[in-house]
């Protein structure tokens, strides 16, 4: 269980600066930094279902068919929370944008894990 946690820590830090690297690219050029958040969510979610099914989890032995959709309801379930805790915070908040989104990014790993590891790529 710890080098799982180790793994899924590894991919999920990995998938968190490819996550957090579009969105500093893109605010400068204008976009605003919730469509952002979801531009850089579509690139990361990439780097995050691979890492963790070959990685993490080590499910190569289970159909795409199933993991990825499960997975894919796992990363959209924690995107919803991010996104509306993002915005909170960027409402509600002086946190700078970049600040606020390390802050949220971290936030629902736990939750990703849990659920990942019991329903997403579960045998």
């Amino acid at each position: 269980m710890i080098a799982q946690v180790l793994r899924f820590s590894g991919v999920g830090i990995l998938a968190l600066i490819v996550h957090w690297l579009v969105v500093v690219l893109l605010v400068p050029f204008g976009m605003a930094p919730l469509l952002a958040n979801v531009v850089a969510f579509l690139v990361a979610f990439n780097v995050s279902y691979f890492g963790h099914r070959r990685l993490t989890f080590q499910a190569d032995g289970l159909e795409h068919s199933r993991t990825l959709p499960r997975f894919a309801t796992v990363a959209l379930a924690s995107f919803a929370v991010n996104e509306a805790s993002y915005a909170l915070l960027l409402h509600f908040t002086p946190l700078r944008y970049d600040l606020a989104l390390l802050l949220v990014l971290g936030g629902v790993a736990v939750m990703t894990f849990i659920l990942s590891r019991f329903w997403a790529f579960a045998p």
